[in-house]
């Protein structure tokens, strides 16, 4: 007799009633059951692979209606492709698939589900094939209607489930042998919990998201294929932004909502490391990589030469080169798909991409022609305001008499910069004047960079594509840009420079993340400033930093009380005791009570005023962000506070989850739609 009809009959004899482990894993609930039947509600889910493991994932409500609705259809369903997952993937019912949209990814299998069983080791439910569940509903529906129950049925792979009643249903794995004692592993007889539809398992099932696509945005990763501490792919980050953004729509947008001024915001990846690491550059990487520490060798070739790639001019071009036409191509599928669509594009970028969307935007030309250096620029000078004239240059070093001879060999400020000692000792120039004209202009090329608009070292040899559209705003997550621009030899950007075509830029980071740097000192490099504090999500500060400042606050008006009472003390004390000198002395303590007296009030405020005064004044940190504060920064959390080096690195990963981010990002994309927050955060 083979295994598996021995273990048949040892289930036949355990009926009709199971066995004390088994009803020890369910719950018996009353069988006063009618003997009407009414037809499973089926549910589609589709099937992702993650760290080699299935996982079933249902369709959100809206996705899968719309897929038993074309299933239903008629003849010509299997030839039917659904767009699902607001349009980011397409399902072939006839394949019972589904396919990504606008990025390179493994296709998921689909499967109408009506019958489920509890998973190996963990509480998720695993949906039975389509023809096995079709015959289990059958059998059920025998059950019920002629009150006939203890079914034993047998699945394609040889599994055991018996309908014990409408409320007891299991599943048993098939035993694969035994041992040489004939006896049998207890973990491969235990019996599974079935399940009938969906809505008898506990899984969340979304609503789905609005139709309406009000703005598109573009997000571009930093370096290396992973984007956070999960090692998570840019696609499942964005994900993750976007389902934060749908969350704080419902709650800060709620009135826009209900009126129906808004629908949603689409947020799409745009990937470059896989493109740039199929060039054949990890091959010859790898043939010159050392043998030792092999996994750090190869988390280095993979993320951190990126940044190296970057600063390559072959590379370079390929990296600029796969982000601008990507999001191009995504661009136009995008509005082939929604030929309705009417909203504007912005673009976002984490880490190492920010700083080649900034380059891309920075090179990028407008409708009327190339950018002029008179619009403003990105340049090595320092406020220099307009640049003065050779003639203007002699008299600032009192050599206005030497004009006549550079005017005579058309020398002008440029020329002159270039010139050698020899050169000025030809046209007859004496030492001294030669000393000062040369000292002069080469401490002027070290500080300034005669001629230098541009802002990339790389710009010589890499060309820049063209963007199909003009953003609205460039969103900068944890940016390096600051920094890279400043090792570039760009030590101001001018005021009056904005980008070619992109209104608004906002750099937004974490105050404990390594690789973020500031804009703004560059703008206004003479003024000390603070970057604007993001509000929280749910309104006011973060308790601990409300705390924080409570406590400076009272050690401040405690540290002036406490002088104030010393001051009081060590008069009392010094005091004369001569009768004589006593009036005088108290006319003078009356004197220099009048004086701590006036200024109390000021000394008690003495935080509140300036900071009015700050927050009122307004800051021009020029044109960069259409005249708006250009630098953002995050609350920290209270354990973050604790050690900031234990949370340096998940800070720089810390944005596709950040709900304060994604509401700063909603928030200055629906006011270019005259759509604002429900309530201001303050």
């Amino acid at each position: 007799m083979s295994s598996g009809e021995s273990y048949q009959e040892q289930l036949s004899q355990s009926d009709p009633s199971p066995s004390p482990n088994s009803s020890s894993s369910f719950e018996l609930l009353d069988m006063d059951v009618g003997s009407s039947y009414e037809p499973v509600s089926p549910h589609w889910f589709y099937c992702k692979v993650i760290d080699s493991k299935e996982l079933w994932i249902p369709f959100n409500s809206e996705d899968s209606q719309q897929l038993e609705e074309a299933h239903g259809s008629g003849k010509d369903c299997n030839e039917r492709v659904v767009p699902t997952d607001g349009g980011r993937y397409d399902v072939h019912l006839g394949e019972r698939m589904r396919y990504a949209v606008y990025w390179d990814e493994l296709p998921s299998e689909v499967r109408r589900c009506t019958w489920f069983y509890k998973g190996d080791k963990d509480n998720k439910y695993v949906p039975y094939s389509e023809s096995f569940s079709q015959v289990l509903e059958d059998t059920y529906m025998l059950a019920v209607t002629l009150d006939e129950w203890k079914k034993k049925l047998e699945s394609p792979n040889r599994e055991i489930i018996v309908l014990h009643n409408p409320k007891l249903m299991v599943h048993y794995q098939p035993i694969t042998g035994s041992d040489e004692w004939g006896s049998t592993s207890t973990e491969q007889g235990r019996p599974r919990s079935v399940k009938r539809g969906v809505e008898s398992i506990p899984v969340d099932i979304h609503c789905g998201e609005p139709l309406q696509i009000d703005h598109l945005v573009f997000v571009v990763h930093g370096i290396g294929p992973a984007c956070d501490l999960r090692f998570r792919s840019i696609v499942q980050c964005v994900n993750d932004f976007r389902s934060v953004s749908l969350n704080l729509l419902q709650t800060h947008f709620k009135k826009a909502q209900e009126n129906q001024q808004i629908g949603r915001v689409e947020f799409l990846p745009v990937n470059w490391h896989s493109p740039l690491h199929s060039t054949g550059v990890d091959i010859d990487l790898q043939r010159i990589t050392l043998p030792s520490i092999n996994r750090l060798r190869h988390f280095t070739n993979d993320t951190i030469l990126d940044v190296f790639f970057y600063n390559s001019p072959t590379y370079c071009q390929t990296i600029v080169d796969t982000v601008a036409s990507e999001m191009n191509r995504i661009y136009t599928l995008f509005l082939q798909r929604n030929p309705d669509f009417k909203g504007g594009v912005s673009i976002a970028g984490h880490s190492l991409g920010s700083l080649i969307l900034f380059d891309i935007l920075t090179n990028q030309k407008d409708s009327i022609g190339d950018i002029d250096s008179e619009k403003g620029s990105l340049s090595t000078a320092e406020d220099l305001g307009d640049v003065s004239t050779l003639e203007e240059e002699l008299k600032k070093l009192q050599l206005s008499e030497f004009v006549t001879v550079f005017e005579k060999e058309k020398v002008d400020r440029e020329a002159l910069a270039l010139c050698t000692d020899r050169d000025l000792q030809e046209m007859g120039i004496p030492l001294g004047p030669r000393k000062k004209i040369l000292n002069h202009f080469s401490a002027t090329k070290s500080s300034v960079g005669i001629n230098r608009p541009t802002m990339s070292a790389s710009e010589v040899s890499v060309k820049y594509p063209r963007l199909n559209y003009k953003p609205e705003i460039f969103f900068a997550f944890g940016s390096p840009i600051g920094m890279f621009l400043t090792v570039r030899g760009l030590r101001r950007i001018d005021p009056n420079y904005k980008f070619p075509t992109c209104k608004g830029f906002f750099n937004i980071y974490h105050p404990f993340d390594p690789v973020a740097y500031r804009i703004e000192p560059m703008v206004v490099p003479g003024v000390e400033f603070e970057p604007m504090l993001i509000p929280h999500h749910k309104g006011r500060k973060r308790m601990h930093l409300e705390l924080r400042e409570g406590l400076t606050r009272m050690s401040m008006d405690l540290k002036n009380n406490l002088l104030g009472s010393l001051r009081m003390a060590w008069k009392s004390f010094t005091r004369a005791p001569y009768p004589a000198l006593q009036a005088s002395e108290m006319a003078e303590d009356t004197e220099a009570e009048s004086e701590p007296s006036s200024e109390k009030p000021s000394d008690a405020n003495t935080e509140e005023p300036p900071v009015e005064v700050k927050e009122e004044a307004p800051i021009n940190v020029g044109m960069l962000n259409g005249g708006q504060r250009i630098d953002y920064v995050l609350q920290e959390k209270p354990i973050e506070s604790f050690n900031e080096y234990l949370f340096a690195l998940q800070s720089h990963l810390c944005y596709w989850e950040s709900e304060d981010t994604v509401l700063l990002v909603l928030k200055e994309i629906y006011q270019t739609q005259g759509i604002f927050l429900d309530q201001p955060l303050q």
